[in-house]
């Protein structure tokens, strides 16, 4: 086929999906009924829709079909690449804010500034972070049941930073992370943008299928595994002891290094063991303050094997240098006087009594979470499109995520991930009526 006449039929589609001609959730032709119409090969009938899938105008799946995609629907909405519109009720990010936390930041502002230290803090840091700094995360770490050393103790600028730093120290473009099938979206584009490879690990309904992780290793050269075993985003399971050291066999056998994820871990009462207990020559465990204090803190850290810190401390200079010395000042002196471990307290009573909230309102609709957790997960019915939901929820003024910035598969699930924790509680219960409503109409 020309050149000419192919990119024709693509823009001839195109014109009519952006002018409405074509309207969302429309079934297109199968590739073969494209072909036999316009007299083409089936190949160039596939590159055809391969094209207009990379604009983000159609959707193919598995099974189902290509169908036109909801382009009115914010590209990138659900898991949180983008800024929620102002007036929108926000079930797409999650930001959990207490009552008088501002207040808690003024008046460490004050003790900060009569510190004897201040002028240390307008100057370069150790990469790592200083040494009563990495002393003190180690310290709360053991309170989470890993036991480091403070040498083991990197500080980085929030957790996506921890990520980003133990991906570029530890693998190299082309290498093959195994993740599960629905994954925190941060690390899927971080992934991409350092040229890894993600392939997929299927869910089961309590865990990553672990079997299929470890004919996975055997068919490829999986470098290392990324995992969230204490409180998954998205689907809320905690794994089990016995599920996380047959990790750790796996892990071991195929010499894989784990990455743990541990954003929301704090929520999770009574969670075995982390992983880099479990397995501490292979693991670098990746945590923050974002979820448990604020956002807005930007103060991370990583615990990893001695003989990997060099090499992790060296990244963290080639990134940011070290973080910024106020922000890790304010997050020690909370580690250090109790107000972290107060704040974990009262968030995981926060979310809770969201997550009760929620199991009140959406009575009778089949959802997956954890009775700790900050978010919900949301599989839609058969014929339902998760677009046109998500749609249909902005026009009523719910923002939403859709399954899309979670999948890793080329299958994409119909389902939305709710995030509970950004709203009042008063906010919360509208915005949850509404998708009942949507979901159910």
């Amino acid at each position: 086929m020309p050149r000419a006449r192919y990119k024709s039929l693509v823009d001839t589609f195109a014109e009519d999906i952006r002018s409405g001609k074509l309207a969302p959730g429309t079934r297109l032709p199968t590739h073969r009924q494209l072909a036999a119409e316009h007299g083409l090969a089936l190949v160039t009938a596939s590159r055809v829709y391969t094209e207009l899938e990379a604009m983000g105008l159609v959707s193919g799946e598995t099974g189902r079909g290509t169908f036109v995609r909801e382009i009115a629907l914010p590209p990138g909405q659900g898991g949180g690449q983008m800024p929620v519109a102002a007036g929108l009720l926000d079930l797409n990010f999650n930001y959990p804010s207490l009552p008088g936390q501002a207040e808690l930041l003024r008046s460490a502002l004050r003790q900060l500034a009569l510190s004897g230290d201040l002028e240390a803090l307008l100057r370069y840091q150790p990469h790592a972070g200083r040494p009563h700094e990495r002393a003190a995360v180690a310290r709360h770490l053991l309170h989470r049941g890993l036991a480091v050393q403070a040498e083991q103790v990197l500080l980085t600028s929030g957790a996506q930073h921890g990520l980003a730093v133990t991906l570029m120290a530890r693998l190299k473009p082309g290498d093959i992370i195994a993740v599960d099938a629905l994954t925190y979206s941060g690390f899927k584009v971080l992934a991409e943008t350092l040229h890894l490879e993600i392939v997929a690990i299927p869910a089961s309904a309590t865990g990553p299928d672990l079997d299929h992780l470890q004919a996975l290793c055997r068919r490829r050269p999986v470098r290392a595994v990324y995992c969230m075993p204490t409180l998954h985003n998205p689907l809320g399971w905690v794994m089990s002891l016995a599920q996380r050291e047959q990790l750790v066999t796996i892990a071991r056998q195929h010499q894989l290094m784990i990455i743990e994820d541990a954003a929301y871990a704090f929520l999770a009462e009574q969670a075995p063991p982390p992983l880099a207990t479990l397995a501490p020559e292979r693991t670098v465990y990746v945590g923050g303050f974002s979820k448990s204090v604020a956002t807005g803190l930007r103060v991370g850290f990583i615990a990893a094997p001695r003989a990997w810190v060099k090499g992790l401390e060296r990244t963290v200079m080639a990134t940011t240098w070290n973080v910024a010395g106020v922000m890790s000042a304010l997050a020690v002196a909370w580690l250090e006087d109790g107000t972290v471990a107060q704040l974990e307290v009262q968030k995981r009573e926060d979310a809770q009594a969201r997550q009760a909230l929620a199991a009140q309102v959406l009575t009778g609709l089949s959802y997956i979470s954890h009775p700790s957790s900050y978010f919900l997960w949301l599989p839609l019915g058969e014929d339902a499109r998760a677009d046109q939901v998500a749609m249909a929820l902005q026009r009523e003024g719910v923002c939403v995520s859709t399954a899309e910035p979670f999948a890793v598969s080329a299958h994409v699930p119909h389902a939305l991930r709710l995030a509970l924790g950004s709203v009042s509680m008063t906010a919360l219960r509208e915005a949850l009526i509404k998708v009942r409503k949507v979901v159910q109409w």
